[in-house]
């Protein structure tokens, strides 16, 4: 499989390669960088197949934190199912509906079970649960 990268050099991968696998063939300090991937304009997971060609040279761009708008949805995307999660576990019985980034940042909509209400006071748990699924582990690359 072919792809063009931004500077307009074609890299070759094997069927099947990841996005993963196409950083590492540019680089070591890329592929340890590397958030996702575009293909064709397309954002996709770094740990996911490409694509197979359609007759020329995809376009590839690796996506690191310093992509701008692609790399701030990656996070906020993240931050959302983080957020998800802590709660989940802080409050049994939760239901999730969706949870989209949006311009300004991330949301969950969330049905607790009955008789449970939040109030500015749960907050701080919230976060601190979140800020424990984020933290590094020892030996970690730090991303989670």
């Amino acid at each position: 499989m072919q792809f063009e990268l931004p500077d307009g050099t074609i890299l070759d991968l094997g069927d099947g390669a990841t996005g993963a696998d196409a950083a590492a063939a540019i680089g070591p300090g890329l592929a340890r960088a590397a958030l996702a991937v575009k293909v064709d304009g397309e954002l996709r997971d770094l740990d996911g197949p490409l694509p197979a060609a359609n007759g020329r040279p995809q376009k590839l761009e690796i996506v690191t934190d310093r992509s701008g708008a692609d790399a701030l949805w990656l996070i906020r995307h993240d931050a959302a199912h983080v957020l998800a999660e802590s709660v989940l576990e802080l409050y049994p019985g939760t239901k999730v509906s969706i949870g989209p980034p949006i311009e300004d940042g991330f949301y969950y909509d969330f049905e607790f079970p009955e008789g449970v209400s939040l109030s500015d006071a749960d907050l701080e748990p919230i976060e601190q649960r979140m800020r424990e699924h984020i933290r590094p582990t020892s030996g970690s690359s730090g991303k989670t």
